[in-house]
């Protein structure tokens, strides 16, 4: 049985993008991500995209959801939100966690990967906290 997390975040187009792919390169089989935004922009950044492409990850496979989209995939196993504060509904999950990480919409290279690899770190620790075993292609 796999662990069940959904990032959010308020466009779906940057931060929980980027989580849900890294969930999925450490995570492998053993975690299912998904990531929705509470005011989805329908669109992933073309600069998530671009560092993204740079540690081998493809982000034009995802899409940017609104929370109703994957209300499906319910209950979660956690819930994590990157600063949509109150525009975030309420979704079944046995914990929500908050972390404060910047918007990079309006950041360009190093900044925007400053905030990809503070994604990246976070993502591994609630892997840990969560006791996902790594998947075996980590980088």
């Amino acid at each position: 049985m796999s662990i069940r997390v959904l990032f959010v975040c308020i466009e779906n187009s940057n931060r929980s993008q980027m989580a849900q792919a890294f969930a999925k390169i450490h995570g492998g089989n053993n975690v299912e991500a998904f990531s929705a935004g509470s005011k989805p922009s329908g669109v992933v950044n073309p600069k998530a995209i671009a560092v993204m492409k740079e540690l081998g990850y493809d982000l034009t496979t995802h899409d940017s959801k609104s929370l109703d989209e994957v209300k499906a995939f319910a209950p979660f196993d956690a819930v994590v939100t990157m600063g949509c504060g109150d525009a975030c509904p309420w979704m079944p999950a046995k914990q929500f966690i908050d972390w404060q990480i910047p918007d990079p919409r309006h950041l360009d290279g190093d900044e925007f990967r400053q905030v990809r690899s503070l994604v990246e770190q976070k993502v591994k620790e609630l892997l840990n906290e969560l006791n996902v075993a790594p998947a075996s292609s980590q980088r």
